[in-house]
Protein backbone atom coordinates (compact mmCIF):
# COMPACT_ATOMS: atom_id res chain seq x y z
CA UNK A 1 0.00 0.00 0.00
CA UNK A 2 2.76 2.35 1.00
CA UNK A 3 4.61 2.05 -2.20
CA UNK A 4 1.47 2.13 -4.11
CA UNK A 5 0.75 5.90 -2.34
CA UNK A 6 4.22 6.79 -3.27
CA UNK A 7 4.27 5.65 -6.91
CA UNK A 8 0.83 7.46 -7.09
CA UNK A 9 2.69 10.66 -5.71
CA UNK A 10 5.49 10.77 -8.25
CA UNK A 11 3.05 10.25 -10.64
CA UNK A 12 0.72 13.57 -9.67
CA UNK A 13 3.65 15.61 -8.91
CA UNK A 14 4.37 18.13 -11.94
CA UNK A 15 2.52 15.69 -14.02
CA UNK A 16 3.47 14.71 -17.42
CA UNK A 17 7.01 16.22 -17.02
CA UNK A 18 9.88 14.40 -17.15
CA UNK A 19 11.43 12.05 -14.26
CA UNK A 20 14.33 14.22 -14.39
CA UNK A 21 12.71 17.67 -14.19
CA UNK A 22 10.62 16.57 -11.23
CA UNK A 23 13.96 15.41 -9.60
CA UNK A 24 15.64 18.54 -9.89
CA UNK A 25 12.45 20.61 -8.71
CA UNK A 26 12.27 18.39 -5.44
CA UNK A 27 15.87 18.29 -5.22
CA UNK A 28 15.87 22.56 -4.94
CA UNK A 29 13.13 22.28 -2.39
CA UNK A 30 15.01 20.18 -0.19
CA UNK A 31 18.61 21.83 -0.82
CA UNK A 32 17.53 25.92 -0.11
CA UNK A 33 16.23 24.77 3.54
CA UNK A 34 20.01 23.30 4.25
CA UNK A 35 21.16 26.49 2.17
CA UNK A 36 19.61 28.89 3.70
CA UNK A 37 21.09 27.87 7.40
CA UNK A 38 24.75 27.08 5.92
CA UNK A 39 25.97 29.36 3.76
CA UNK A 40 23.21 32.61 4.60
CA UNK A 41 19.90 34.11 3.13
CA UNK A 42 21.94 36.14 0.77
CA UNK A 43 23.46 33.31 -1.66
CA UNK A 44 20.38 31.49 -1.21
CA UNK A 45 18.50 34.34 -2.31
CA UNK A 46 20.15 34.55 -5.66
CA UNK A 47 20.27 30.44 -5.69
CA UNK A 48 16.05 30.60 -5.65
CA UNK A 49 16.25 33.35 -8.71
CA UNK A 50 18.25 31.12 -10.85
CA UNK A 51 16.23 28.37 -9.59
CA UNK A 52 12.75 30.31 -10.58
CA UNK A 53 14.99 31.83 -14.38
CA UNK A 54 15.38 27.98 -14.75
CA UNK A 55 11.90 27.00 -14.45
CA UNK A 56 11.35 29.30 -16.94
CA UNK A 57 13.86 28.41 -19.22
CA UNK A 58 12.00 24.38 -18.70
CA UNK A 59 8.56 26.00 -19.62
CA UNK A 60 7.80 23.14 -22.22
CA UNK A 61 8.44 21.14 -20.18
CA UNK A 62 6.55 21.78 -17.51
CA UNK A 63 4.20 25.00 -17.30
CA UNK A 64 6.74 27.48 -14.54
CA UNK A 65 3.47 28.62 -12.50
CA UNK A 66 3.56 24.98 -10.45
CA UNK A 67 6.84 24.73 -9.73
CA UNK A 68 7.79 28.51 -9.70
CA UNK A 69 5.06 28.46 -6.91
CA UNK A 70 6.66 25.67 -5.07
CA UNK A 71 9.57 28.02 -5.25
CA UNK A 72 8.12 30.91 -3.73
CA UNK A 73 5.90 29.44 -0.99
CA UNK A 74 9.18 27.59 0.36
CA UNK A 75 10.77 30.82 0.50
CA UNK A 76 7.75 32.75 2.45
CA UNK A 77 7.83 29.79 4.67
CA UNK A 78 11.59 29.85 5.20
CA UNK A 79 11.58 34.17 5.83
CA UNK A 80 13.46 34.94 2.72
CA UNK A 81 10.40 37.02 2.02
CA UNK A 82 6.88 37.66 3.51
CA UNK A 83 3.57 37.51 2.66
CA UNK A 84 3.08 41.34 3.38
CA UNK A 85 5.83 41.95 1.32
CA UNK A 86 4.64 39.73 -1.92
CA UNK A 87 1.68 41.99 -1.23
CA UNK A 88 2.53 44.71 -1.61
CA UNK A 89 4.69 44.11 -4.39
CA UNK A 90 1.35 42.71 -6.02
CA UNK A 91 -0.31 45.80 -4.98
CA UNK A 92 2.37 48.26 -6.71
CA UNK A 93 1.86 46.25 -10.04
CA UNK A 94 -1.78 45.60 -10.01
CA UNK A 95 -3.00 47.81 -12.77
CA UNK A 96 -0.42 45.35 -14.93
CA UNK A 97 -2.55 42.28 -13.05
CA UNK A 98 -5.76 44.18 -14.19
CA UNK A 99 -4.27 44.48 -17.73
CA UNK A 100 -3.73 40.95 -17.65
CA UNK A 101 -7.17 39.85 -16.84
CA UNK A 102 -9.27 42.19 -18.79
CA UNK A 103 -7.08 43.64 -21.51
CA UNK A 104 -6.17 40.32 -23.18
CA UNK A 105 -9.54 39.53 -22.79
CA UNK A 106 -10.78 41.73 -24.47
CA UNK A 107 -8.40 41.42 -27.45
CA UNK A 108 -9.47 37.71 -27.71
CA UNK A 109 -12.91 38.96 -28.88
CA UNK A 110 -11.14 41.20 -31.51
CA UNK A 111 -9.89 38.20 -33.07
CA UNK A 112 -11.94 37.93 -36.21
CA UNK A 113 -11.25 41.65 -36.97
CA UNK A 114 -7.12 41.29 -36.63
CA UNK A 115 -7.26 37.95 -38.19
CA UNK A 116 -8.93 39.45 -41.31
CA UNK A 117 -6.49 42.40 -41.44
CA UNK A 118 -3.25 40.59 -40.57
CA UNK A 119 -4.33 37.81 -43.16
CA UNK A 120 -4.44 40.83 -46.13
CA UNK A 121 -1.10 41.96 -45.15
CA UNK A 122 0.38 38.33 -44.79
CA UNK A 123 -0.95 37.43 -48.35
CA UNK A 124 -0.39 40.98 -50.00
CA UNK A 125 3.37 41.56 -48.89
CA UNK A 126 5.51 39.07 -50.09
CA UNK A 127 8.65 39.96 -49.41
CA UNK A 128 9.90 38.51 -45.78
CA UNK A 129 12.10 41.49 -45.19
CA UNK A 130 9.15 43.83 -45.58
CA UNK A 131 6.60 41.97 -43.81
CA UNK A 132 9.33 41.75 -40.76
CA UNK A 133 10.04 45.27 -41.36
CA UNK A 134 5.82 46.04 -40.82
CA UNK A 135 5.95 43.34 -37.74
CA UNK A 136 9.14 45.11 -35.63
CA UNK A 137 8.05 48.41 -36.57
CA UNK A 138 4.30 48.84 -36.29
CA UNK A 139 4.70 46.97 -33.05
CA UNK A 140 7.58 49.76 -31.70
CA UNK A 141 4.89 52.10 -33.21
CA UNK A 142 1.75 51.17 -31.06
CA UNK A 143 4.20 50.42 -27.99
CA UNK A 144 5.07 53.85 -27.59
CA UNK A 145 1.48 54.62 -27.09
CA UNK A 146 0.47 51.63 -25.97
CA UNK A 147 1.20 48.54 -23.11
CA UNK A 148 3.79 46.14 -24.68
CA UNK A 149 1.73 43.23 -23.17
CA UNK A 150 -1.23 44.71 -24.85
CA UNK A 151 0.66 45.10 -28.43
CA UNK A 152 2.09 41.45 -27.92
CA UNK A 153 -1.14 39.51 -27.09
CA UNK A 154 -2.63 41.32 -30.57
CA UNK A 155 0.34 39.54 -31.88
CA UNK A 156 -0.06 35.93 -30.38
CA UNK A 157 -3.56 36.40 -31.51
CA UNK A 158 -3.34 36.90 -34.84
CA UNK A 159 -0.44 34.11 -35.00
CA UNK A 160 -2.62 31.39 -33.59
CA UNK A 161 -5.31 32.32 -35.92
CA UNK A 162 -2.66 32.01 -38.84
CA UNK A 163 -1.57 28.53 -37.20
CA UNK A 164 -5.09 26.86 -36.24
CA UNK A 165 -6.17 27.92 -39.82
CA UNK A 166 -3.27 26.53 -41.83
CA UNK A 167 -2.92 23.16 -38.89
CA UNK A 168 -6.72 22.43 -39.78
CA UNK A 169 -6.33 21.90 -43.21
CA UNK A 170 -3.15 20.21 -43.01
CA UNK A 171 -4.80 17.55 -41.24
CA UNK A 172 -7.66 16.71 -43.69
CA UNK A 173 -10.27 18.74 -41.75
CA UNK A 174 -12.77 21.40 -42.98
CA UNK A 175 -12.92 25.42 -42.36
CA UNK A 176 -15.30 24.68 -39.27
CA UNK A 177 -14.74 21.23 -38.37
CA UNK A 178 -13.40 20.99 -34.45
CA UNK A 179 -9.85 20.45 -34.26
CA UNK A 180 -6.89 19.93 -32.00
CA UNK A 181 -3.72 22.31 -33.33
CA UNK A 182 -1.66 21.18 -30.75
CA UNK A 183 -1.68 17.81 -32.03
CA UNK A 184 0.48 16.71 -35.22
CA UNK A 185 -0.76 13.57 -35.74
CA UNK A 186 -3.41 14.52 -37.65
CA UNK A 187 -1.44 16.30 -39.98
CA UNK A 188 -0.93 14.64 -43.44
CA UNK A 189 2.65 13.96 -44.88
CA UNK A 190 2.90 16.46 -47.63
CA UNK A 191 2.40 19.10 -44.92
CA UNK A 192 4.40 18.37 -42.63
CA UNK A 193 7.79 20.42 -44.02
CA UNK A 194 5.83 23.36 -44.79
CA UNK A 195 3.80 23.09 -41.05
CA UNK A 196 7.99 23.34 -40.17
CA UNK A 197 9.10 25.99 -42.31
CA UNK A 198 5.87 27.90 -41.43
CA UNK A 199 6.23 27.47 -37.48
CA UNK A 200 9.77 28.84 -38.21
CA UNK A 201 8.48 32.02 -40.17
CA UNK A 202 5.69 32.62 -37.29
CA UNK A 203 8.77 32.33 -34.45
CA UNK A 204 10.36 34.97 -36.58
CA UNK A 205 7.47 37.26 -37.09
CA UNK A 206 6.85 37.14 -33.43
CA UNK A 207 10.40 38.02 -31.95
CA UNK A 208 10.58 40.75 -34.50
CA UNK A 209 7.42 41.87 -32.99
CA UNK A 210 8.56 41.39 -29.16
CA UNK A 211 11.77 42.76 -29.86
CA UNK A 212 9.60 46.00 -31.91
CA UNK A 213 7.44 46.62 -28.47
CA UNK A 214 11.04 47.10 -26.52
CA UNK A 215 11.89 49.43 -29.25
CA UNK A 216 9.01 51.73 -29.03
CA UNK A 217 8.48 51.22 -25.29
CA UNK A 218 11.82 52.97 -24.46
CA UNK A 219 10.46 56.22 -26.25
CA UNK A 220 7.82 57.39 -24.52
CA UNK A 221 6.68 57.97 -20.75
CA UNK A 222 3.69 55.83 -20.91
CA UNK A 223 5.91 52.94 -23.22
CA UNK A 224 6.56 50.71 -20.46
CA UNK A 225 5.57 50.88 -16.36
CA UNK A 226 8.98 51.98 -14.96
CA UNK A 227 9.36 54.95 -17.49
CA UNK A 228 5.94 56.32 -15.98
CA UNK A 229 7.67 56.33 -12.12
CA UNK A 230 10.87 57.54 -13.40
CA UNK A 231 9.46 60.73 -15.29
CA UNK A 232 7.25 61.89 -11.99
CA UNK A 233 10.36 61.10 -10.01
CA UNK A 234 12.22 63.63 -12.57
CA UNK A 235 9.19 65.65 -13.35
CA UNK A 236 9.27 65.38 -16.96
CA UNK A 237 5.89 65.44 -18.93
CA UNK A 238 5.77 63.61 -22.17
CA UNK A 239 7.34 65.25 -24.86
CA UNK A 240 10.16 66.59 -22.22
CA UNK A 241 10.46 63.05 -21.41
CA UNK A 242 10.56 61.95 -25.29
CA UNK A 243 13.09 64.21 -26.21
CA UNK A 244 14.86 63.56 -22.88
CA UNK A 245 15.98 59.66 -24.20
CA UNK A 246 15.94 60.51 -27.98
CA UNK A 247 19.60 60.71 -28.18
CA UNK A 248 19.51 56.89 -26.76
CA UNK A 249 15.93 55.90 -27.84
CA UNK A 250 16.32 57.12 -31.74
CA UNK A 251 19.84 55.81 -32.72
CA UNK A 252 18.83 51.92 -30.83
CA UNK A 253 15.25 52.28 -32.94
CA UNK A 254 17.35 52.54 -35.99
CA UNK A 255 19.95 49.95 -34.93
CA UNK A 256 17.23 47.70 -33.70
CA UNK A 257 15.34 48.29 -37.51
CA UNK A 258 18.75 47.75 -39.83
CA UNK A 259 19.52 44.36 -37.45
CA UNK A 260 15.91 42.96 -38.50
CA UNK A 261 16.37 43.29 -41.79
CA UNK A 262 20.11 41.94 -41.70
CA UNK A 263 18.77 38.51 -40.14
CA UNK A 264 16.05 38.34 -42.56
CA UNK A 265 18.65 38.59 -45.18
CA UNK A 266 21.42 36.40 -44.16
CA UNK A 267 18.65 33.75 -41.98
CA UNK A 268 21.18 34.03 -39.33
CA UNK A 269 19.88 33.12 -36.16
CA UNK A 270 16.36 31.14 -36.66
CA UNK A 271 15.70 33.80 -38.97
CA UNK A 272 15.00 34.00 -42.74
CA UNK A 273 12.15 31.61 -43.33
CA UNK A 274 9.33 32.62 -45.97
CA UNK A 275 5.85 31.37 -46.59
CA UNK A 276 5.49 28.69 -48.06
CA UNK A 277 3.44 28.44 -51.12
CA UNK A 278 0.64 25.94 -49.74
CA UNK A 279 0.63 27.93 -46.91
CA UNK A 280 0.07 30.81 -48.93
CA UNK A 281 -2.85 29.76 -51.28
CA UNK A 282 -4.47 28.17 -47.93
CA UNK A 283 -4.48 31.25 -46.28
CA UNK A 284 -5.46 32.58 -49.56
CA UNK A 285 -8.55 30.22 -50.10
CA UNK A 286 -9.28 30.81 -46.22
CA UNK A 287 -9.61 34.62 -46.99
CA UNK A 288 -11.30 34.17 -50.15
CA UNK A 289 -13.97 31.77 -48.39
CA UNK A 290 -14.34 33.98 -45.61
CA UNK A 291 -15.24 37.30 -47.65
CA UNK A 292 -17.93 34.50 -49.84
CA UNK A 293 -19.63 33.41 -46.65
CA UNK A 294 -19.67 36.27 -44.68
CA UNK A 295 -23.45 37.21 -43.57
CA UNK A 296 -24.65 40.69 -42.19
CA UNK A 297 -24.28 39.55 -39.04
CA UNK A 298 -20.20 38.88 -39.39
CA UNK A 299 -20.45 42.05 -40.98
CA UNK A 300 -21.58 43.87 -37.78
CA UNK A 301 -19.36 42.12 -35.71
CA UNK A 302 -16.27 43.63 -37.66
CA UNK A 303 -17.71 46.57 -37.27
CA UNK A 304 -18.48 46.38 -33.72
CA UNK A 305 -14.79 45.15 -33.36
CA UNK A 306 -13.66 47.85 -35.27
CA UNK A 307 -15.18 50.59 -33.01
CA UNK A 308 -14.38 48.63 -30.28
CA UNK A 309 -10.34 49.23 -31.82
CA UNK A 310 -10.75 53.16 -32.06
CA UNK A 311 -11.90 52.82 -28.62
CA UNK A 312 -9.01 51.04 -27.16
CA UNK A 313 -6.37 52.91 -29.37
CA UNK A 314 -8.12 56.71 -27.86
CA UNK A 315 -8.76 55.19 -24.34
CA UNK A 316 -4.88 54.31 -23.97
CA UNK A 317 -2.96 57.02 -25.71
CA UNK A 318 -5.74 59.70 -23.53
CA UNK A 319 -5.05 57.85 -20.46
CA UNK A 320 -8.72 58.09 -19.78
CA UNK A 321 -8.93 55.15 -17.10
CA UNK A 322 -6.53 52.43 -15.98
CA UNK A 323 -5.64 50.64 -18.60
CA UNK A 324 -7.17 46.95 -17.09
CA UNK A 325 -10.72 48.68 -16.95
CA UNK A 326 -10.51 49.97 -20.13
CA UNK A 327 -9.81 46.15 -21.68
CA UNK A 328 -12.98 45.32 -19.66
CA UNK A 329 -15.16 48.32 -20.85
CA UNK A 330 -14.36 47.16 -24.40
CA UNK A 331 -14.97 43.17 -23.21
CA UNK A 332 -18.63 44.98 -22.33
CA UNK A 333 -19.20 46.56 -25.34
CA UNK A 334 -18.29 43.63 -27.91
CA UNK A 335 -19.87 40.88 -26.07
CA UNK A 336 -23.12 42.92 -25.55
CA UNK A 337 -23.31 44.24 -29.03
CA UNK A 338 -22.28 41.24 -30.57
CA UNK A 339 -24.69 38.72 -28.99
CA UNK A 340 -21.84 36.93 -26.59
CA UNK A 341 -24.11 36.10 -23.17
CA UNK A 342 -22.93 33.16 -22.47
CA UNK A 343 -20.89 32.61 -19.42
CA UNK A 344 -18.77 29.86 -20.82
CA UNK A 345 -18.30 31.95 -24.22
CA UNK A 346 -16.48 34.63 -21.89
CA UNK A 347 -15.10 32.33 -19.88
CA UNK A 348 -12.85 31.53 -23.03
CA UNK A 349 -11.41 34.89 -23.37
CA UNK A 350 -9.79 34.42 -19.98
CA UNK A 351 -8.36 30.90 -20.60
CA UNK A 352 -4.78 32.56 -21.73
CA UNK A 353 -4.20 35.42 -19.34
CA UNK A 354 -5.07 33.97 -16.02
CA UNK A 355 -2.53 31.61 -16.07
CA UNK A 356 0.59 34.24 -16.98
CA UNK A 357 -1.69 36.46 -14.47
CA UNK A 358 -1.02 33.74 -11.94
CA UNK A 359 2.56 33.20 -12.80
CA UNK A 360 3.21 37.02 -12.76
CA UNK A 361 2.16 37.02 -8.82
CA UNK A 362 4.60 34.20 -8.31
CA UNK A 363 7.14 36.24 -10.11
CA UNK A 364 6.52 39.21 -7.52
CA UNK A 365 7.15 36.66 -4.41
CA UNK A 366 10.69 36.13 -5.87
CA UNK A 367 10.83 39.59 -6.49
CA UNK A 368 10.02 39.84 -2.84
CA UNK A 369 13.10 38.23 -1.96
CA UNK A 370 15.09 40.12 -3.85
CA UNK A 371 13.46 43.05 -1.62
CA UNK A 372 14.10 41.51 1.25
CA UNK A 373 17.34 40.07 1.48
CA UNK A 374 18.88 43.05 -0.48
CA UNK A 375 20.09 41.21 -3.44
CA UNK A 376 20.85 44.40 -5.19
CA UNK A 377 21.26 47.01 -2.69
CA UNK A 378 25.60 46.13 -3.39
CA UNK A 379 25.84 46.98 -7.19
CA UNK A 380 23.68 50.52 -6.56
CA UNK A 381 26.01 51.52 -3.99
CA UNK A 382 29.11 50.79 -5.76
CA UNK A 383 27.84 52.76 -9.16
CA UNK A 384 27.48 55.14 -6.93
CA UNK A 385 31.10 55.55 -5.39
CA UNK A 386 32.05 55.86 -9.21
CA UNK A 387 33.18 59.29 -10.61
CA UNK A 388 30.13 61.34 -12.22
CA UNK A 389 30.87 61.08 -15.57
CA UNK A 390 31.24 56.75 -15.61
CA UNK A 391 28.40 56.79 -13.43
CA UNK A 392 25.72 57.05 -16.48
CA UNK A 393 27.36 54.22 -18.74
CA UNK A 394 27.82 51.88 -15.13
CA UNK A 395 23.99 52.46 -14.17
CA UNK A 396 22.97 51.79 -18.28
CA UNK A 397 25.05 48.21 -17.21
CA UNK A 398 24.04 47.42 -14.38
CA UNK A 399 20.37 47.81 -15.15
CA UNK A 400 20.94 45.91 -17.96
CA UNK A 401 21.84 42.84 -16.74
CA UNK A 402 20.07 43.05 -13.40
CA UNK A 403 16.52 43.37 -15.84
CA UNK A 404 17.84 40.41 -17.77
CA UNK A 405 17.48 38.18 -14.30
CA UNK A 406 14.84 40.43 -12.69
CA UNK A 407 11.86 42.21 -13.50
CA UNK A 408 12.45 45.50 -14.95
CA UNK A 409 9.78 47.40 -13.54
CA UNK A 410 11.35 46.59 -10.01
CA UNK A 411 14.90 47.02 -11.13
CA UNK A 412 14.09 50.62 -11.92
CA UNK A 413 12.29 51.40 -9.22
CA UNK A 414 14.89 50.54 -6.67
CA UNK A 415 17.71 52.66 -8.57
CA UNK A 416 15.33 55.58 -9.27
CA UNK A 417 14.75 55.97 -6.22
CA UNK A 418 18.32 55.20 -4.65
CA UNK A 419 19.09 58.05 -7.26
CA UNK A 420 16.04 60.70 -6.50
CA UNK A 421 17.24 59.80 -2.71
CA UNK A 422 21.21 60.93 -3.45
CA UNK A 423 19.91 64.12 -5.50
CA UNK A 424 17.39 65.01 -2.34
CA UNK A 425 19.97 64.43 -0.21
CA UNK A 426 22.20 66.70 -2.09
CA UNK A 427 25.10 64.00 -3.59
CA UNK A 428 24.45 65.13 -6.90
CA UNK A 429 23.21 67.88 -9.17
CA UNK A 430 19.76 67.73 -10.50
CA UNK A 431 21.58 67.42 -14.30
CA UNK A 432 23.32 63.99 -13.15
CA UNK A 433 20.13 62.98 -12.07
CA UNK A 434 18.21 63.62 -15.57
CA UNK A 435 21.22 61.76 -16.89
CA UNK A 436 21.29 58.91 -14.38
CA UNK A 437 17.43 58.53 -15.50
CA UNK A 438 18.27 58.23 -19.07
CA UNK A 439 20.63 55.75 -18.11
CA UNK A 440 18.25 53.98 -15.91
CA UNK A 441 14.79 53.96 -18.41
CA UNK A 442 17.00 52.75 -21.40
CA UNK A 443 19.02 50.59 -18.85
CA UNK A 444 16.10 48.28 -18.14
CA UNK A 445 14.15 48.30 -21.23
CA UNK A 446 16.89 47.77 -23.86
CA UNK A 447 19.14 44.97 -22.90
CA UNK A 448 16.69 43.35 -20.86
CA UNK A 449 15.38 42.11 -24.00
CA UNK A 450 18.14 39.16 -23.91
CA UNK A 451 16.09 36.63 -21.33
CA UNK A 452 12.13 35.97 -21.80
CA UNK A 453 12.25 36.59 -17.84
CA UNK A 454 13.83 40.36 -18.54
CA UNK A 455 10.42 41.92 -20.49
CA UNK A 456 6.68 41.06 -19.49
CA UNK A 457 5.75 41.07 -22.63
CA UNK A 458 8.76 38.30 -23.66
CA UNK A 459 7.52 36.33 -20.73
CA UNK A 460 3.59 36.43 -21.70
CA UNK A 461 4.86 34.89 -25.26
CA UNK A 462 6.77 32.34 -24.06
CA UNK A 463 3.82 31.22 -21.64
CA UNK A 464 1.21 31.70 -24.35
CA UNK A 465 -0.73 28.88 -26.46
CA UNK A 466 1.28 29.76 -29.31
CA UNK A 467 5.09 28.91 -27.60
CA UNK A 468 4.40 25.52 -27.97
CA UNK A 469 2.98 25.00 -30.83
CA UNK A 470 5.26 26.75 -32.88
CA UNK A 471 8.46 25.12 -30.52
CA UNK A 472 9.57 28.47 -29.33
CA UNK A 473 11.17 27.44 -25.75
CA UNK A 474 13.20 29.97 -23.46
CA UNK A 475 16.32 28.84 -25.18
CA UNK A 476 15.54 29.64 -28.60
CA UNK A 477 13.93 32.64 -27.53
CA UNK A 478 17.56 33.89 -25.84
CA UNK A 479 19.49 31.91 -29.63
CA UNK A 480 16.90 34.59 -31.31
CA UNK A 481 17.18 37.66 -29.28
CA UNK A 482 20.85 37.60 -28.73
CA UNK A 483 22.02 39.56 -32.16
CA UNK A 484 19.16 42.40 -31.28
CA UNK A 485 20.77 42.46 -27.68
CA UNK A 486 24.09 42.59 -28.75
CA UNK A 487 23.53 45.49 -31.29
CA UNK A 488 20.80 47.29 -29.69
CA UNK A 489 22.52 47.24 -26.25
CA UNK A 490 25.85 48.29 -27.48
CA UNK A 491 24.21 50.98 -29.18
CA UNK A 492 22.63 52.08 -25.89
CA UNK A 493 25.35 52.09 -24.21
CA UNK A 494 27.44 53.94 -26.61
CA UNK A 495 25.24 56.58 -26.80
CA UNK A 496 24.35 56.99 -23.21
CA UNK A 497 28.25 57.58 -22.49
CA UNK A 498 29.70 59.38 -24.86
CA UNK A 499 26.34 61.31 -26.29
CA UNK A 500 24.72 62.56 -23.21
CA UNK A 501 27.91 63.75 -20.92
Amino acid sequence: MQGGILSAFWESFLGQAPDWYKKTILAFLILNPVLLLTIGPWVTGWLLVLQFIFTLAMALQCYPLQPGGLLALEAVLLGMTSAETVRTEIVSAFPVVLLLMFMVAGIYFMRELLLFMFTKMLLSVRSKVLLALLFSGVSALLSAFLDALTVIAVIITVAVGFYSVYHRIASGNHQYDDHAHDNDDTVQDQHRQDLEQFRALLRSLLMHAAVGTALGGVCTMVGEPQNLLIAKKVGWNFSEFFLAVAPVSMPVLVVGLLTCVVLELTGWFGYGAKLPGSVHQILLDFDEAQTRQRTSRDTLRLIVQTVAVFFLVIGLALHVAEVGLIGLAIIVFQTSLNGVVNEHQIGRAFQEALPFTALLVVFFAVVGVIHDQHLFDGVIHWVLTLPEAAQPGMFYIANGLLSSISDNVFVATIYINEVHAAFEAGTISREHMNLLAIAINTGTNIPSVATPNGQAAFLFLLTSAIAPLIRLSYIRMVVMALPYTVTMSVTGWVCVQYFLT
